[in-house]
């Protein structure tokens, strides 16, 4: 703790000389080793507490200023060693400034009565005509935020989350406030009611108010020029610049926004980013992006979403207000003018294209593409299944985690294929059965939510869910084995042994967290007792998600008895070397559906545009020489790798398999 003398005569005098003033210089305190040299032009009132200003600040271009308080007024404020003040244009209060900070050319900076600093603020999430507020604070995760939301159903759940975030945001409530070590703060206009954490840099903002800057050392917030925030919590990480507007958001780690974003009564989860356009009373999962100026969200429920120029939603029947919601499910992705009327269902990692006005539910038909066809919705389903763009978006997540803290708030599940999109597909192929069985295998066209599906493309469908089922109970079995080793079948039978029946039935995304529904159930069942925290609720979402594939296994064991009609107990070597044959199938005919569309990219039609002034060779050149050649292609070269890799691990297990008793 640091020890703090009052001033004596001479420094007082000196301080005097220098253009000091104060109420009272009695109120005025300092540390032993305070020098009144780098003091000048400011006047102190209420309580003020001084440090030693000693470091000399290098900025840009070689311009060198030294540490110390220059042409302000500061009020009840704690301004600690080797901070840098200048050019306060009003005054600062009620705060403690942290050392190493750099403060220049700002309007006003207040703690006024008191604050929790954003935490508790009420979000009206998915619903502008509310019903699902949610209260915001520091470590509000996507799951903890999927649940709040969604929940309702379970009232006494809600109540008691929502309880220990008030509790928690009482916590917090001051009069004064910090600004961390090693802040910069310049060229900006009023900060009322802001914490901000160490390492920030808020330059060129216009107006912050009623918030939390959680940022630190390993990942710094920025917040740059024109920027207005107000009932805000901004998470680590987060960059929010370009005169963008956030009003009543909770933004999550590693979030980018800029370009003049409009932001409203939202949630942002980790990556996502917003660009010119604007987002109003949106939950938006991890990895939510939206790029174009003629983009809005609204009223909806997203993660891992692309969404194309001109994407809109309709919350508003003009009968009874914005009250309506809609949920792209994880994976979503909408074209340029593509428009939604809520409320709809859109299944994961499905492709809108177009106006679709009937509220479509197809969440058990994933990776299809939602086309409209003469103001019809038309459903290609598993269509998305062989599409290269569905490959590289689940590749190129990992790589884009724009997370540097150590400590993750939400916990994200990358995998493409998991129990949750393969129960899916299994439903799938069970509805696709019955339309077939119930209209006739010779109609044209089905009915289905609303949507119409060819008979083409329904019996296509069930090929690719059925392909891509046998892949992923094929992964999970081959990833128990192809590292252990085994002498008899007994051996292999106790590998195969879940450690726990955690993992049957049915699954969940909890906004990037993908985990069994029991598990959820059994946590809502124990907040409800009131028997956990938030931070211990944190910790077990965490343990969920390092437990996956534990809680996988279990699953895909269950489904692989079913396909074989065998327990695990009685099953044989060639039952398993039957079901690798399968996934080698599966896997070949799905990598070669890919590799057929990747080379779409390099057709003829691909060519159109290039070569201008030139003939046919000409054309050939350009082209090669900005896109390269198919059989050169990087994405190309490794799909034609997984085929040799995955069959060569195949015959590998099978010839093993082959040889025990």
């Amino acid at each position: 703790m640091t020890n703090y003398r009052p001033l004596n005569e001479k420094e007082i005098a000196t301080l005097t000389v220098y253009g000091c003033s104060a109420e009272n210089w009695k109120a005025v305190q300092v540390t032993e080793d305070f020098s009144p040299a780098f003091i000048s032009g400011v006047h102190f009132s209420g309580s003020v507490f001084l440090g030693s200003y000693q470091k000399v600040y290098e900025l840009s271009g070689g311009v060198k200023k030294h540490s110390g308080i220059y042409n302000c007024m500061l009020h009840n404020c704690i301004v600690e060693n080797d901070v840098f003040i200048d050019e306060i244009h009003n005054y600062i209060a009620n705060y403690t400034i942290q050392e190493g900070s750099f403060i220049e050319n700002v309007n006003l900076i207040v703690v006024d009565g008191h604050s929790s600093f954003g935490n508790g603020v009420k979000v009206p999430v998915m619903n502008e005509g509310g019903g699902r507020e949610i209260p915001i604070f520091d470590y509000l995760s996507a799951p903890l935020a999927y649940i709040l939301t969604l929940y309702r159903h379970r009232p006494i759940v809600i109540q008691n989350l929502q309880k220990m975030i008030d509790n928690y945001a009482k916590t917090l409530l001051s009069d004064k406030g910090t600004i961390g070590k090693n802040v910069r703060i310049v060229n900006c206009g009023t900060i009322k009611n802001v914490r901000i954490g160490d390492f920030a840099t808020v330059e060129g903002a216009s107006f912050l108010e009623n918030g939390t800057i959680n940022s630190n050392q390993q990942a710094p917030v920025f917040i740059g020029s024109g920027v207005k925030c107000n009932d805000f919590i901004l998470s680590s990480g987060v960059s929010i610049s370009d005169s963008t507007l956030v009003s009543r958001c909770f933004v999550g780690q590693g979030c980018i926004m800029g370009k003049h974003y409009s932001a409203l009564d939202s949630l942002f989860f980790s990556n996502c980013q917003g660009m010119h356009g604007e987002a109003t009373a949106i939950f938006a999962g991890p990895y939510t992006v939206s790029h174009h100026k003629s983009s809005l969200l609204i009223a909806g429920m997203f993660s891992f979403l692309n969404a194309g120029s001109g994407s809109n939603q309709s919350n508003h029947m003009y009968k009874l207000g914005p009250i309506h919601q809609g949920i792209c499910e994880r994976g979503a992705k909408t074209t340029s003018d593509s428009y939604l009327l809520w409320p709809a269902k859109i299944g994961a990692f499905t492709l809108v294209m177009g106006r679709h006005i009937k509220h479509s539910d197809t969440s058990d038909l994933p990776f299809s593409y939602l086309i409209e066809n003469a103001t019809e919705s038309y459903l290609v389903p598993a269509v998305n299944l062989r599409s290269v763009g569905t490959i590289r978006d689940a590749q190129k997540w990992p790589k884009r985690d724009n997370r540097k803290d150590t400590r993750k708030l939400d916990q994200i599940n990358f995998n493409l294929l998991s129990p949750y999109t393969i129960q899916k597909m299994m439903k799938g192929v069970e509805i696709l059965k019955n339309l077939q069985l119930i209209s006739g295998e010779t109609t044209e066209v089905f009915t289905y939510q609303n949507c119409n599906i060819r008979n083409s493309s329904l019996v296509k469908g069930i090929d690719l869910y059925k392909t891509v089922i046998n892949k992923f109970l094929g992964n999970s079995l081959i990833n128990r084995l192809k590292e252990t080793e085994f002498k008899t079948i007994d051996e292999v039978r106790e590998q195969l042994k879940p450690k726990s029946d955690k993992g049957l039935g049915e699954w969940i995304d909890l906004s990037g967290l993908i985990a069994p529904k029991n598990e959820i159930d059994n946590l809502l069942n124990t907040i409800e007792k009131e028997t956990l925290g938030l931070g211990e609720i944190q910790y077990r979402l965490e343990t969920m998600h390092s437990e996956y594939y534990n809680y996988e296994w279990t699953w895909a064991k269950q489904n692989l008895e079913g396909h074989w009609n065998k327990t695990i107990d009685e099953i044989t070597s060639p039952d398993i070397v039957n079901m690798i044959e399968l996934w080698k199938t599966s896997v070949v005919k799905l990598d070669q559906l890919i590799y057929n569309d990747a080379k779409k990219e390099f057709d003829l039609n691909s060519r159109t545009g290039f070569g201008v002034d030139g003939n046919e060779e000409q054309k050939h050149q350009d082209f090669e020489s900005v896109r390269g050649s198919f059989e050169n292609n990087t994405f190309v070269k490794e799909v034609l790798n997984h085929i040799k890799i995955k069959t060569e691990l195949g015959n590998e297990l099978i010839q093993r398999l082959s040889k025990i008793n």
